[in-house]
């Protein structure tokens, strides 16, 4: 039976548990590429087509939030969130919501998400429609199935794979109909920020990990490899940003992304030097932040 709302959560509404089952600290993770891919579709087209702009945004959105809510039922169901987690509560696993239902709200969201992404094939064609079945498949996949991602060490991979290459090109090609090498960097640079995320929460929840089963990058090669796996992460997208200046010729603006590299020095040391724990929460978040900050610099270089 599902507790009462009240007693799990100070009586705090059913509207608010479902806002923290989509866990909203990490949802500008699929609005970051959006955002830089068309401000580089601006850069080298001048212009931005509004319509698949906000359609993209919408759609990435969706699919993460079902990722998101098939990842809470599905890690309950496999026994994955046990009492002494070190992460956030989980929805399902606290008793706030039935497991059910959340997955009735996972086949909605997706449903929503196919809607959107009709408009965006019906504009892109073949392409987007393979890259939106794909990212969908791939939401699922990541805790369902025989073998899900997010219990195997590709679960950085698929991160920079969906938010990085796929969502930054994909939103390019809605906007231009064709790709370049500059597009590949830029995907490369959010992909990286995002994939850091995966690595902050893996590292959190790997002693809780070895003993569920979870074969992540973090249990398989040990902390001191995860510290180096995270560094560099970090550390890819500012190294990129010379090689992009070659590329879309934007100058002196793309100097405006290294303004964040303080609060991504910060996060560094703080991840380096905490011991295991909730710690690893704000660290999360932060690094998310980092990722949206630097992107937004990055598309206000690639605007100006």
């Amino acid at each position: 039976m599902t507790k009462p709302v009240e007693s799990t959560v100070g009586g705090t509404s059913r509207l608010r548990i479902w806002w923290l089952a989509i866990r909203p600290a990490t949802l500008t993770i699929s609005l970051a590429p959006v955002l830089v891919g068309a401000s580089l579709a601006w850069h080298d087209a001048d212009r931005i087509l509004w319509i698949p702009f906000v359609l993209a945004a919408a759609a990435a959105l969706l699919i993460q939030i079902g990722t998101n809510l098939y990842n809470d039922v599905g890690d309950y169901e496999r026994g994955a969130d046990r009492a002494e987690r070190l992460g956030p509560p989980r929805a399902v696993s606290s008793g706030w919501l039935e497991p059910g239902e959340v997955r009735r709200a996972v086949l909605l969201v997706f449903a929503i998400a196919l809607v959107v992404g009709a408009w965006l094939v019906w504009h892109g064609g073949l392409p987007i429609l393979l890259l939106g079945l794909a990212s969908i498949a791939a939401g699922i996949a990541y805790t369902g199935g025989p073998r899900p991602i997010a219990y195997s060490a590709t679960g950085e991979l698929f991160v920079f794979v969906f938010f990085g290459l796929a969502a930054v090109l994909g939103t390019y090609y809605l906007q231009t109909f064709a790709w370049t090498w500059g597009g590949v960097l830029v995907a490369c640079m959010i992909g990286s920020l995002a994939a850091a995320v995966i690595v902050v929460n893996n590292y959190r929840d790997l002693d809780n990990d070895r003993q569920v089963g979870k074969r992540t990058f973090a249990v398989r090669a040990g902390r001191v490899w995860s510290r180096l796996e995270f560094v560099l992460l970090l550390g890819a997208p500012y190294a990129l940003l010379l090689a992009l200046g070659g590329c879309t010729h934007a100058g002196w603006w793309l100097l405006l992304p290294f303004g964040s590299v303080p609060m991504a020095v910060w996060i560094a040391v703080r991840f380096l030097r905490e011991r295991p724990g909730p710690g690893f929460n704000r660290i999360l978040a932060d690094t998310a932040q980092l990722q949206l900050t630097f992107s937004c610099l990055l598309a206000v270089a690639l605007l100006l």
